[in-house]
């Protein structure tokens, strides 16, 4: 009986997660009798992590006070969840009480964070300002607004501050609005203030943060915004709402942001014919900044135009304004790529120097800055200096692990290196990071499929490792083949740098031979795998994307019909079965877009779909076409992707390094006479 209940469960098993399935023999085993056997074989620290699941306080004490008795090396998490169940019912002795019994852990000062924002609703200012100094990670824009708050009503001066870090706040919370309305009923705050925040969230498309600024307005303002996420073309055909004329402008101009959003050309012609001479100045700028963007984002032509018209009715100094730098940044992207992919580069040094200094600094800008004064340069020797100041610029940028710095040195006609090894690592050093109880903690928490957890653990153990600290916890990851958490970890050292551990080449015999079987730059594969999952062979996605190579399951299940292989939705969990089926897919999609490995990787990451719209129009540079792709993610990961296929591509000794080859010179519309595109890519 005991075999076949165990072989009954076989098949469901293999489609859960391990931390599941662990879960599910116990309860299985538990429910015919066999409880005794399945709390031997289950981890007290996962059937805790379940306990919590299911807010089962009850099981959660029992399980504490075993492992605290077994002395079992994750007491601590199981403390931790034990008491953050019922920490709205928790005394301040309780939380001492915990500090005291695991000091220096990362729960330690998880459990604190989740303490703040208790005594934050709770308005124990007393309290939480003594927690608060010890709080190590301040990573929670929450406790931050809390703590702002506490100052002031101690009497502290923390406008700036305080202002700063409510406009930075992205999703609701009680924290940032509390301080905000205190300081908005003091007369520190004004209502400008609060325009300006919601005129930031609306554009974020936040709209229950907009509506949770304005309703310290008062209630008709709250409304009337409401009116205008409802429908604002209706809102903008009325007459106007009540309040103040700048109300109802600030309103006005709320409402064509918010149509913007959804028809960036009605907006346009709405300003052009009637909104741009009845608003004011500042918020004109401010409606044309929102429908430029949203041009911009669709690729369209007129936005550095629209751009144009708001930069105009700003003036020289846009301090006032405070335009978020997103949009900034979408200006310099439409300037890119405007005049049929010309380029505009006198607006581009414009437009950067109207950025943040944090901005200006970015790689992304310095280097397309220095392409915009090699254009600008007048010929000859009037044009010497400002040649020389793009070349210093490129010359600042070069390094072989970002993706400008590569271009950087490939157009300075630079051969990159990679970093020569570091010395090997002591004894000493070794038996260190192994006598790390962070560190130790983390990895049983992976080994039990608890690998958010154990990420979190392992995340806070590295604060203030030095490089060869870190050099040692990345070489106990690698030897663990804990990939994700040995790149991680490699990736924050400075002055010595392990290539090898940055960019390692696991499954190397399985890799190698799929992508040789169908002709696939193995390279481009492993920058494919290391952006997509950092070698963690059951990575799965919040979208259910699995394995590798991250592939969808209705996409395995596409290619296999394609290919002629047998497949099952539990296979994809297989190591060589997802490399198969990602490899041939990633080939298809490759093929598709003629060989650019570009299109294919924000093909891999966004759909087919989406890259082909976006090639559409004027024929561009192949770096513009990638730094104006619409999305961030998709963004960031075809960058991401070719470096590491360049980088990869040098480890691996291929003959060809460059990036700019990966990258390919101009993308534009498919040619006639190309192979017909196969619609029906997943």
């Amino acid at each position: 009986m005991k075999k076949s209940i165990c072989c009954s469960v076989y098949e469901a098993l293999s489609r859960l997660s391990h931390v599941c399935q662990l879960a599910l023999v116990a309860g299985v085993l538990m429910s015919t009798g066999l409880s005794a056997w399945a709390q031997a074989s289950v981890d007290i620290a996962v059937q805790a992590r379940e306990a919590l699941r299911v807010k089962d306080r009850k099981q959660l004490a029992s399980l504490k006070q075993a492992a605290q008795a077994q002395q079992h090396p994750l007491a601590s998490w199981i403390d931790y969840w034990e008491l953050s169940l019922r920490l709205n019912e928790a005394t301040q002795a309780e939380l001492d009480a915990f500090y005291q019994r695991w000091p220096g852990s990362y729960v330690e000062d998880r459990l604190r964070n989740d303490w703040l924002l208790e005594l934050g609703h709770r308005r124990d200012w007393k309290n939480f300002s003594s927690d608060y100094a010890r709080f190590q990670m301040r990573d929670d824009r929450e406790v931050l607004c809390y703590s702002l708050l506490a100052d002031h009503l101690a009497g502290q001066k923390v406008l700036n501050e305080a202002r700063a870090a409510w406009l930075a706040q992205r999703d609701l919370d009680e924290g940032c609005q509390l301080l905000a309305t205190t300081l908005f009923n003091t007369k520190q705050l004004a209502a400008a203030d609060l325009w300006l925040k919601t005129r930031l969230a609306t554009e974020a498309g936040r709209l229950k943060l907009a509506q949770q600024t304005a309703s310290l307005l008062g209630k008709p303002t709250e409304q009337a915004l409401i009116e205008t996420q409802a429908n604002a073309a209706r809102f903008l055909s009325r007459k106007g709402a009540a309040g103040t004329p700048r109300a109802q402008a600030e309103l006005a101009t709320l409402a064509l942001m918010r149509l913007a959003s959804t028809d960036a050309g009605q907006a346009a012609d709405l300003l052009r014919n009637r909104w741009e001479g009845k608003l004011p100045a500042d918020l004109g700028a401010w409606a044309w900044m929102a429908t430029a963007r949203q041009s911009a984002y669709k690729l369209q032509d007129e936005a550095s135009d629209q751009f144009e018209r708001a930069f105009k009715l700003a003036g020289k100094d846009l301090r006032p304004l405070e335009w978020s730098a997103d949009s900034l940044a979408w200006a310099a992207r439409a300037s890119l790529r405007t005049d049929k992919g010309a380029g505009r580069p006198f607006q581009l040094l414009q437009i950067v120097d109207r950025m943040n200094p944090t901005e200006q600094r970015d790689p992304t800008w310095q280097y397309w800055r220095a392409k915009a004064l090699q254009k600008t340069a007048a010929p000859g020797v009037p044009g010497d200096a400002i040649r020389s100041e793009a070349q210093s610029l490129l010359r600042g940028l070069v390094s072989p692990f970002s993706f400008y710095g590569r271009l950087a040195a490939e157009e300075l006609g630079q051969n990159l290196t990679l970093p020569a090894p570091p010395a090997a690592l002591q004894q000493k050093e070794r038996t260190s990071t192994l006598a790390n109880p962070g560190l130790a903690r983390a990895l049983r928490l992976i080994e039990l499929g608890l690998r958010n957890e154990g990420v979190r653990e392992w995340n806070f153990s590295l604060r203030g490792l030095g490089d060869r600290e870190l050099l040692s916890a990345a070489s106990l990851a690698c030897e663990r083949e804990v990939w994700d958490r040995c790149i991680h970890t490699s990736d924050r050292t400075r002055g010595e740098i392990d290539v090898n551990q940055r960019f390692p080449t696991p499954f190397r015999t399985e890799l190698l031979g799929q992508t040789r079987e169908i002709g696939l730059d193995a390279a481009y594969v492993y920058g494919l795998v290391r952006q997509e999952s950092r070698f963690v062979a059951d990575a799965r996605s919040h979208v259910g994307a699995f394995g590798l190579m991250q592939v969808m399951p209705a996409t395995a299940r596409w290619t296999a019909k394609k290919l002629g292989i047998d497949y099952n939705a539990a296979a994809l969990g297989d190591r060589d079965v997802n490399l198969r089926i990602g490899t041939r897919y990633l080939k298809m999609v490759l093929d598709d877009f003629g060989g650019s490995m570009a299109m294919a990787a924000a093909a891999y990451n966004a759909g087919p779909t989406r890259p082909r719209r976006w090639r559409d129009g004027p024929t561009i540079d192949a770096a513009v076409w990638a730094e104006t792709i619409p999305f961030h993610e998709t963004r960031d990961y075809v960058k991401k992707v070719l470096t590491n296929a360049a980088i990869y591509a040098q480890l691996l000794g291929a003959e060809n390094t460059s990036l700019r080859t990966r990258l390919g010179t101009n993308i534009g519309p498919r040619d006639n006479n190309a192979m017909s595109t196969n619609l029906d890519l997943p």
